[in-house]
């Protein structure tokens, strides 16, 4: 009675042990499948641009080299930003970055790269606390204020274009757009790959 009540015992943790394994299974492939469906939204939504006449476009900061000009992702954005504001598709640029590692204030590059390409110096407003984009939505929202302006255009990167617009959205900004910069690397894999995480930190926050 002992021995079978032991075989009885062993064949039911066997049980539920199987029964775990196919939940975390089941629940590993749902995962994955929503990392796969989420992941091709973003970068369908950044890659389609709204091209919109606005009151002002944001571009997002990014790394500046160690001789103290933007990196090339950094180039692109402001490319698209000069080149947007020449076809006059708005009238301000807001240039938002912070402090990086390499000791230069991205906004303050940002701005000096700009009117390199011909754009008004008046024209240019830096925002050099942009440390992130949850910081650069905030910011950006305080300047709207200021200078009652209603309508912004984001420009960064296609990956970066959802989590910005719902940092933005999260700023209660209703008439946001959007542009990405004309610049693909193989990092962006590695990109894309954070930003599914990094959607739902902002989402929740």
């Amino acid at each position: 009675m002992i021995i079978s009540k032991k075989i009885e015992e062993n064949a039911g943790e066997g049980l539920s042990t199987k029964r775990l394994l196919n939940v975390t299974a089941s629940a590993a492939g749902l995962l994955i499948i929503w990392f796969i469906v989420h992941t091709t939204f973003i970068v369908i939504d950044g890659l389609n641009d709204e091209l919109k006449p606005v009151d002002a476009a944001v571009v997002l900061g990014n790394k500046v080299e160690t001789n103290g000009q933007p990196s090339e992702r950094l180039k692109a954005r402001l490319d698209k930003a000069a080149e947007l504001y020449d076809r006059g598709y708005y009238t301000f640029i807001i240039v938002s970055g912070g402090i990086g590692k390499e000791g230069f204030d991205e906004a303050a590059v940002m701005k000096s790269y700009l009117i390199d390409q011909g754009i008004a110096e008046d024209s240019i407003i830096e925002d050099n606390n942009g440390y992130n984009s949850y910081m650069t939505a905030q910011n950006t929202s305080k300047i709207m204020d200021e200078l009652k302006l209603d309508s912004v255009m984001i420009i960064t990167q296609y990956f970066h274009i959802s989590r910005t617009k719902l940092a933005f959205g999260k700023m209660d900004m209703e008439e946001v757009y959007s542009a990405h910069a004309n610049i693909f690397e193989l990092r962006d894999i590695y990109s894309i790959i954070r930003e599914f995480p990094a959607y739902y930190k902002y989402l929740f926050k």
